[in-house]
């Protein structure tokens, strides 16, 4: 890290296209973002600094207080690993802004594309006047998702909306209501996806009422149920056929690690058996691979690390490099059972965020990004393996490629300790590198570095994280 003095907080930082200094705005920089940017980890002021906290004043006055925020600063640039602020602060970027930059931010590809796209046209509605970026998309999404049958897929804005689409072609192919989500779930914060999350605050707490014929069945959680794959997946079905009945079920839908849960892997087993449960009756496998699509778990869908076939998958998250698009794609006789205009939206698939996909799905296939998230995980894992062995707090480490999970309890009773994840995360972020947290129970800090980082870097940023516990 570069510690800057006062008597040099004046220096300018040069990029490819202009220099920035702390108190310059970003216009005046003309700074950009992606591989240009300095790879380290840089204090200028406390974070926040002044411009920082000037712009959180004006976000004080100006937002809605139920947009909340985790870091700090007033971001002006990204790229590699770093987000830099307004006040020259590089920090260390392990969070992908939630899994979305997987290609690095600003990845150059990703950039010409948008810059192409854009100066062609912004908008037309693909459902007014259809485009080759769309279909383009939907090709590589046919062929990339698991399964070798035919395949079909539209494209939305969010994740949220690719699962409530997802919900309601599964309701249309099978002409059946239930639904059935999982312990731990994270679907979204639209109404219908707020039934299918699990956790309420801050996610449904007074938002209410909820979507119907949505039903909630445990999850299998090996840290803390103990059982096997088979056993979990023994569980839930008994509660499905119990409590729902195959015949009024239409889809089953679970992320297959689950995210905002927790990074939670299900144990051997589990998933397969849920999939061969819902193919005997008739019922639709939705996989929710929104966080863990595209390269994140060191394969390009988290359910081909379970040999599982979904029927549909929503994705979205990574899928552009930042420009928002979602997709669900699936079997193509379950995606035409919905009449012609059941499916849509005004910006869905917009060729700007299409242009961006295919670049973003060219990087991922071809630059080693597979690759590069497993190698990500292996040095996450060695390090905070290693501390937990002589620190009980550590409960779990876990995950899959570069979606590795941290979970914190109490030595001796292994309860949950939210307050020591807040608190190690805290002050990670204060020394400049940005973590996340997530949990049904609010105690696991989890790690989505873009594919794009350097080992220097992702070991300074564990360093930084380890000092924080040992300092708690």
């Amino acid at each position: 890290m570069r510690l800057i003095t006062e008597c040099t907080r004046r220096r300018v930082w040069l990029g490819i296209r202009g220099s920035y200094a702390p108190g310059m705005s970003i216009i005046d920089s003309a700074v950009i973002g992606g591989p240009s940017l300095a790879q380290e980890r840089r204090l200028v002021t406390a974070i926040p600094g002044p411009r920082s906290q000037e712009l959180l004043a004006r976000k004080s006055a100006a937002v809605a207080s139920g947009v909340a925020h985790t870091v700090p600063i007033e971001a002006v640039a990204a790229g590699g690993g770093v987000v830099v602020d307004a006040d020259g602060n590089s920090l260390i970027d392990l969070g992908s802004g939630i899994a979305v930059t997987s290609v690095g931010n600003a990845h150059p590809g990703v950039v010409a594309a948008v810059q192409a796209a854009v100066a062609q046209m912004t908008h037309t509605c693909f459902m007014i006047s259809p485009y080759e970026s769309y279909v383009a998309v939907a090709e590589k999404l046919n062929r990339l998702t698991p399964g070798d049958h035919a395949k079909k897929s539209a494209l939305f804005n969010s994740g949220a909306e690719a699962v409530e689409n997802a919900i309601k072609i599964a309701r249309k192919a099978t002409g059946r209501p239930a639904v059935v989500a999982f312990d731990h779930a994270y679907h979204g914060r639209t109404n219908l996806t707020m039934a299918l999350t699990a956790k309420s605050m801050p996610y449904k707490s007074g938002f209410g009422p909820f979507a119907s014929e949505v039903y909630r069945v445990p999850a299998s959680y090996p840290f803390r149920d103990g059982l096997s794959g088979a056993d979990a997946a023994a569980k839930a079905i008994s509660l499905i056929e119990k409590q729902i009945g195959a015949d009024n079920l239409a889809a089953v839908i679970i992320e297959p690690i689950q995210g905002e849960g927790g990074f939670i892997v299900p144990a051997e087993g589990f998933l397969p058996a849920v999939v061969d449960w819902c193919r005997a009756n008739g019922v639709v496998f939705i996989a929710d691979e929104v966080q863990t699509g595209f390269a994140r778990t060191g394969a390009m869908f988290a359910s081909e690390l379970f040999g599982i076939v979904p029927d549909l998958i929503t994705t979205a998250k990574g899928i552009a490099g930042g420009m928002p698009l979602a997709a669900v794609t699936g079997r193509a006789e379950i995606m035409d059972a919905t009449h012609g205009g059941g499916l849509g939206g005004t910006y869905g698939g917009n060729p700007v965020a299409c242009a961006a996909a295919i670049a973003a799905i060219d990087a991922f296939e071809n630059d080693g990004m597979l690759e590069r998230a497993r190698e990500i995980g292996g040095i996450l894992r060695a390090r905070f393996e290693s501390l937990q062995q002589s620190d009980a707090r550590i409960g779990e480490v876990r995950g899959a490629g570069a979606m590795i999970a941290v979970e914190f309890v109490d030595p001796e009773t292994k309860a949950p300790d939210a307050a020591l994840t807040s608190a190690v995360a805290k002050a990670a972020i204060a020394e400049g590198v940005i973590v996340l947290t997530c949990g049904t129970y609010g105690n696991v800090i989890r790690f989505l570095p873009p594919l794009s980082i350097s080992d220097e870097l992702l070991t300074e940023g564990v360093d930084v994280v380890a000092a924080a516990l040992a300092a708690h």
